[in-house]
């Protein structure tokens, strides 16, 4: 891996479109200190599905934020298409991680006092697109997961699976290589929970992106390629394809 400046072309053949390499992450110090990762190396391939899975407390969301550039490792690598982003600075962190990342958390994160067309546009606002543009680029995410009629709606009047398919049309709205889910389905009924499901899922398999979920749901984690299962900051078990379904049932 060199250290240049990652950027935005699809992967290489072959080549992980995220990697690690003895990652490392410590909090405190002294009596204090907690090893949250311990050394961890592995890649995510260009359109592979991958399920996080542990206990809380095991690591994998400290792992997500590290591998989704919200923090800095304490120790180790962390490459976007072969090349390191340590060393770059936060603004162009802040950058690569708005063109190259979409985010859909279980607390959703929308604004209460914006539009949903201006909680899912907020992406292209940071990253310069005039408003006419960015407004016609929000309608159309909207439209395709069925949310166009509540284009004018504060977020407050949103049901539950409505603000996590607001949340997933902001993450889509730069056309990202790679999407992060949180517990995607925590706060969510059984029913709306598979919807959300579905257009992830739908997400990846039509589009090509790159799926990274952190989950407790075992039955949501096997339905990704590849599972992997912390415990104490490290991965204690990787299972892929089949083994994970028959790991959940």
């Amino acid at each position: 891996m060199t250290q240049t400046l990652p950027g935005t072309d699809s992967a290489r053949d072959g080549e992980p479109i995220l990697e690690t390499e003895n990652l490392v992450k410590v909090y405190g110090r002294g009596e204090t200190r907690f090893d949250a990762l311990k050394g961890l190396t592995f890649g995510i391939q260009q359109g592979e599905s991958v399920a996080i899975v542990g206990k809380s407390g095991s690591g994998k969301s400290t792992l997500m934020h590290l591998l989704a550039l919200l923090d800095q490792p304490s120790a180790g690598v962390v490459a976007l298409r072969g090349e390191p982003v340590s060393g770059l600075k936060a603004k162009e962190v802040s950058q690569l991680r708005n063109r190259t990342f979409g985010f859909v958390f279980q607390q959703f994160f929308l604004n209460p006092h914006q539009t949903v067309l201006e909680n899912v546009t907020l992406p292209l606002k940071i990253a310069g697109v005039g408003k006419a543009e960015r407004n016609e680029q929000g309608m159309r995410v909207l439209e395709q997961l069925d949310m166009g009629a509540k284009a004018k709606n504060r977020a407050t009047t949103l049901s539950g699976g409505q603000k996590q398919r607001a949340c997933i049309a902001r993450a889509l709205i730069n056309s990202p290589s790679v999407l992060f889910a949180d517990e995607p389905t925590g706060n969510l009924d059984s029913a709306t929970g598979d919807v959300v499901e579905d257009i992830l899922f739908g997400l990846h398999r039509d589009h090509g992106i790159t799926l990274v979920l952190v989950t407790h749901d075992e039955d949501l984690a096997a339905k990704c390629q590849r599972r992997l299962m912390m415990q104490d900051g490290e991965i204690v078990r990787e299972e892929t394809g089949r083994t994970a379904q028959e790991a959940a049932a």
